[in-house]
């Protein structure tokens, strides 16, 4: 086979093309992933509709969850990378130039010159994606690639947030921890607000009851909808489920203004939150309160290869589980809008097979 099935886009807000184009080929340092699964996130909605406003060379190939099979390694592939090919892999996605203080520290994903799988030529909606050797992380074959590739950003990205929370000393027990927004980010942060959370009590926050269900299955031990109430309604229920009407910490896995300010609003003194989600542009919180009250608000982009590495080792232990719809690659379009819609419960999954 010389061809694959690839979904690229031509231009901001138009439908994305399902074509038929080349397999591409790999330089010296690159292997090629056989994509197994392509994780569809809301950023891919945002992509197409030109929310990062980057300067983009058409056509692009969103798709920056992927999981599959090596099929081909370059020569200049060392063989401490301990890749091989027909072996099981997960890709990072975040390359950066390995030069800055970024890089150095391991957060390549957060370098100012470096670039993602994803947002370029190469993406996971296609069959095959080529990427530097130090992207692809070899996996034991125990999960397939429809659930470990929602892992690498999905389950990447709350778990960072969790990290920083932890490293922040607002975690441990008699501590309340809240999960706000529960979708595709949303349903892996519960699961490690109970993993990483040091014995706080886990609060799901949500505007859907399905979503809630969602969280409680995934070890919420609280569960509070919030459509249409006040602050005050949800500090009521807040107090029916807990006792108290504040929060100690937030992973705010939603990033729409509404959220982030009602996270502040319930937020106890010397709080912290952390910021994953990017649904909105701005928001608006009082600046006395920050102040004042000595909240620590943490902004948390993606994940470094290392946080990929625990999360992996995690799913393969069994300790955190998925919620997937598998989504056929001629559907892509459809399903792209219902993430804009945010109709998903969980994670959608490109399949090709």
């Amino acid at each position: 086979m010389t061809t694959m099935r690839a979904a690229r886009m031509h231009g901001y807000k138009q439908p994305l093309r399902l074509e038929e184009i080349p397999i591409p080929d790999i330089g010296p340092s690159e292997v090629l992933i056989k994509v197994g699964g392509a994780g569809m996130c809301r950023t891919d909605f945002q992509l197409v509709d030109g929310y990062f406003s980057l300067p983009m060379d058409f056509p692009v190939t969103p798709g920056h969850e992927v999981a599959g099979t090596i099929d081909r390694i370059g020569a200049e592939v060392p063989a401490s990378a301990g890749l091989a090919e027909g072996g099981q892999a997960v890709v990072f996605g975040p390359l950066g130039d390995g030069s800055c203080r970024q890089c150095h520290r391991g957060n390549e994903q957060i370098c100012n010159q470096g670039h993602w799988v994803g947002f370029g030529p190469h993406g996971g909606y296609a069959e095959y994606v080529p990427v530097a050797y130090q992207q692809v992380i070899p996996v034991s074959g125990r999960l397939t690639p429809v659930s470990l590739a929602p892992l690498t950003d999905a389950g990447l990205t709350p778990y960072r947030g969790l990290k920083k929370l932890r490293a922040a000393g607002v975690l441990g027990p008699g501590t309340t921890l809240a999960v706000m927004g529960v979708g595709g980010l949303g349903a892996y942060a519960v699961q490690y607000a109970k993993l990483l959370g040091a014995g706080a009590t886990v609060v799901a926050f949500a505007r859907s009851d399905e979503k809630l269900t969602l969280a409680a299955d995934n070890g919420a031990d609280h569960t509070i909808n919030f459509r249409d109430k006040s602050d005050d309604q949800v500090r009521d229920a807040l107090e029916a489920a807990t006792g108290r009407r504040e929060v100690d910490a937030v992973i705010e896995c939603v990033g729409a203004e509404q959220s982030v300010r009602l996270a502040f609003a319930l937020l106890a003194t010397e709080g912290a939150v952390a910021s994953v989600g990017l649904v909105g542009n701005r928001i608006d919180i009082p600046l006395f309160p920050l102040v004042g009250r000595e909240y620590t608000f943490f902004g948390s982009f993606w994940g470094n290869y290392n946080d990929l590495t625990e999360v992996v080792a995690l799913a393969e232990a069994g300790k955190i589980k998925d919620s997937v719809t598998e989504v056929r690659f001629e559907d892509v379009n459809e399903h792209i809008d219902a993430l804009g819609r945010g109709d998903f419960v969980g994670r959608a999954v490109i399949v090709y097979d």
